[in-house]
């Protein structure tokens, strides 16, 4: 089973490196919010349109090489979540990759579900998150992978 899950990670991850979704500028955007993780290097800035309390698009820009995680992300048919929803499955992600343990209808997000075996990659698989959170909630501080909040 452990053989196969890291075979579709890795499938996946290829898949979102080579072929990254939602990757541009929203130019309509009503909020955006940037992530970064100083200890690697990552950095994000992630656009979300709302409708009211529902997605309705959401894209980002990042250097390529941090690409896999926030396409993943931004694939999972978030336009039409609301706030509420996006939160919940925030929570899911972030207890999946902190613990393994996979909770609720997660899709193919489910890959990231081994990066809690190795603790220096959690922060880069959730950084995408964050922003999403920080931007929904109207937050322009940039998001960071060292702060008690995460």
């Amino acid at each position: 089973m452990f053989d196969d899950l890291n075979d579709l990670y890795q499938e996946v991850i290829l898949d979102h490196c080579k072929h990254p979704r939602n990757f541009h500028e929203l130019p309509n955007s009503t909020y955006s919010a940037q992530g970064h993780n100083p200890l690697c290097g990552d950095q994000l800035k992630l656009f979300l349109a709302m409708d009211g309390e529902t997605v309705k698009d959401i894209s980002f820009v990042a250097p390529v090489v941090y690409l896999k995680s926030i396409s993943l992300f931004t694939d999972r048919k978030r336009q039409g979540k609301t706030k509420i929803e996006v939160q919940t499955l925030f929570d899911q992600v972030h207890d999946m990759v902190t613990t393994g343990s996979v909770k609720g209808d997660v899709g193919k997000l489910a890959v990231f579900a081994g990066v809690h075996k190795f603790p220096a990659r959690v922060k880069c698989a959730i950084l995408s998150w964050h922003a999403v959170i920080a931007a929904l909630k109207g937050d322009h501080q940039s998001v960071t992978t060292e702060t008690e909040q995460m």
